[in-house]
């Protein structure tokens, strides 16, 4: 993808993007790209920019810049693992104690042995001459619904799919350009890109015309089996059939959501831009927004049980709720250091508290 000053500007949109890309771009051979450059193996990888946390059996993982994947025990000590790649890796899942990780360059990697050796699986970095829309866009968001079958979205509504556990991936339309009646239809026109603005935009208008194609950051599943996924401008999409086909709906906020949390069929909870969170309990039909009490930018969450939530955010805002209908709490987490992280991923530790991660590296947060 050309790196014009739309490219940039939309990029920097997006406060996830926008603190990943920077080290995206620094290639560190000038002749070979990073996307298929080995991770260096560096002794503070523990505290450089972490973008995503998971756990399975042999314990928790962070991805983050310059294709960082460390691994600990007790999410205090970190150990980093030989990855075949150098580009930022923004996001990480896991099914069936396997394990995949995806960020820029459309990198995707995969580890079927604990976290221990990692094997890429995919690369696409943007070339001179490219004709594939899907060279140099990176991946925000990887969901697996179980050890075979998965999903990879990112920016300018890529989507990607793998039928095989992960080893070949097929990129997927998710928006039918051609089809303005569905467009109409599933959503309700922005506030804030014009009047009449349906998502058909037109091609002088070279900001808005890019952004029919929003950027897709973050994809979950409900207990029933529905997929969902929320972007910028307040795209949103759902699937009720495995992802077969997907329905385009807007949010009644018009900025990004950088994250979407499920619990029990129907039940979502999206979180973005300036604090902003929307609750559904219908898969999406009607939202209600929820009142956080803060301004800044909210970029990683966990679904707790009864629906309960912790959030985490820009300045090291974090917001928790014990369940349905109560409301959040937020507090601000201080690294050991006394620095104050951008947080940008959560992940519950037992009676340790949380793992957050950011961009100060990881961190345990232990409530009051």
């Amino acid at each position: 993808m050309p790196n014009t000053p739309i490219h940039r500007t939309r990029l920097a949109a997006a406060l996830l993007l926008a603190l990943a890309l920077p080290f995206a771009l620094q290639a560190q051979d000038g002749s070979t790209d990073p996307a298929v450059l080995d991770a260096e193996m560096m002794p503070r990888a523990s505290r450089s920019l972490l973008l995503d946390v998971v756990r399975t059996q042999a314990g928790y993982f962070a991805v983050g810049e310059r294709g960082h994947v460390l691994s600990s025990e007790d999410g205090q000590a970190w150990k980093q693992a030989p990855v075949p790649t150098r580009s930022t890796l923004t996001s990480i899942a896991t099914a069936n104690g396997v394990l995949w990780a995806a960020g820029h360059d459309g990198v995707i990697v995969h580890s079927t042995d604990g976290g221990q050796t990692w094997t890429r699986r995919r690369a696409a970095p943007w070339t001179l001459d490219t004709m594939d829309p899907t060279e140099g866009v990176p991946v925000m968001d990887v969901l697996f619904v179980d050890g075979m079958n998965g999903f990879a979205v990112g920016a300018y509504s890529l989507m990607l799919a793998t039928t095989d556990g992960g080893v070949t991936w097929e990129p997927r339309s998710i928006i039918d350009h051609g089809d303005e009646t569905t467009a109409e239809a599933t959503s309700t026109p922005a506030t804030d890109a014009g009047e009449g603005d349906d998502w058909t935009f037109d091609a002088s208008d070279l900001e808005l015309d890019a952004e029919a194609d929003p950027h897709l950051n973050a994809i979950a599943q409900d207990a029933g089996g529905a997929l969902v996924i929320a972007g910028e401008r307040g795209a949103f999409f759902r699937s009720r059939d495995g992802g077969q086909t997907w329905e385009r709906k807007r949010l009644p906020y018009e900025g990004s959501m950088f994250g979407i949390l499920a619990w029990d069929a129907g039940h979502l909870l999206a979180f973005g831009l300036r604090g902003n969170v929307l609750e559904s309990m219908d898969l999406g039909d009607t939202w209600t927004p929820v009142e956080t009490g803060v301004g800044t930018s909210l970029l990683g969450g966990h679904a707790l049980p009864n629906g309960g939530a912790i959030l985490v955010g820009a300045n090291g805002v974090v917001l928790t709720r014990p369940g349905t209908g109560t409301p959040f709490a937020a507090t601000s987490f201080e690294m050991a250091s006394g620095e104050t992280p951008n947080l940008t991923g959560v992940l519950p530790a037992g009676d340790a508290g949380f793992i957050v991660v950011g961009d100060k590296g990881a961190g345990l947060y232990r409530p009051q």
